[in-house]
C-alpha cells in the first residue's frame, strides 16, 4: 500500500515537485472517498481544504436561481478540485460534487498555508501549480461562451 506521498507523487498536478516538498505536502492530507451525491464542496461555505482527485468523477457546479444547480465542469482522475483554500476570504466559489464513488487525497489548506508562509519555495510551488489550474480552467470557460453566444447569434442577411 502506498503512502500519501507517493500517492500525491504519481499524480499529475505534482509531477517535478521536490520529495521533501511532497513529504510536507502529505502531512497535511488524508486519503477520503466519496459517494455518488455527495459534496466535496458547498458554495459560500468556508474552503478549508481541496481535492487531488485520484479516481472518480466530480461536477463543478453553481446554483442560478429559477433554474437550479448548473455543471460548469467534470473533474476525473488526475484533476485538482478547489483553490479557493488559498485565496481570503477562503469561502468556496462552486460547490463540488461526486458523480460517482471518487477517491481522493483531501490536503488541508490551514495546514498548507502555514507551511506555504515558513516554506517561500513551496508556496511558489504549488501558486505556480494553481495558477496553471486557473487559467486553464479560465480557458476552458471562455470557450464555452464562444460556443454559446456563437449559437445565439443571429444569422447575417448577406443580400441587404
Amino acid at each position: 500500500m502506498k503512502n500519501l506521498a507517493e500517492l500525491l507523487k504519481a499524480h499529475p498536478f505534482f509531477e517535478g515537485m521536490d520529495e521533501d516538498q511532497l513529504e510536507l505536502i502529505a502531512r497535511c492530507g488524508e486519503n477520503g472517498i466519496f459517494n455518488a451525491g455527495d459534496h466535496l464542496a458547498r458554495e459560500n461555505a468556508p474552503a478549508d481544504q481541496f481535492y487531488v482527485i485520484r479516481d472518480g468523477r466530480v461536477a463543478v457546479e453553481s446554483y442560478v436561481p429559477n433554474y437550479g444547480s448548473l455543471c460548469l465542469q467534470t473533474l476525473h482522475n488526475g484533476d485538482v478540485f478547489g483553490w479557493s483554500w488559498l485565496f481570503p476570504p477562503y469561502l468556496w466559489t462552486f460547490d463540488g460534487r461526486a458523480l460517482d464513488e471518487v477517491h481522493a487525497v483531501r490536503l488541508d489548506g490551514k495546514c498548507l498555508r502555514e507551511k506555504c508562509e515558513s516554506d517561500p519555495q513551496l508556496g511558489y510551488a504549488l501558486m505556480k501549480r494553481f495558477a496553471r489550474i486557473v487559467t486553464d480552467r479560465l480557458h476552458t470557460t471562455r470557450v464555452q461562451l464562444m460556443d454559446i453566444y456563437n449559437q445565439q447569434k443571429p444569422a447575417l442577411d448577406r443580400g441587404q
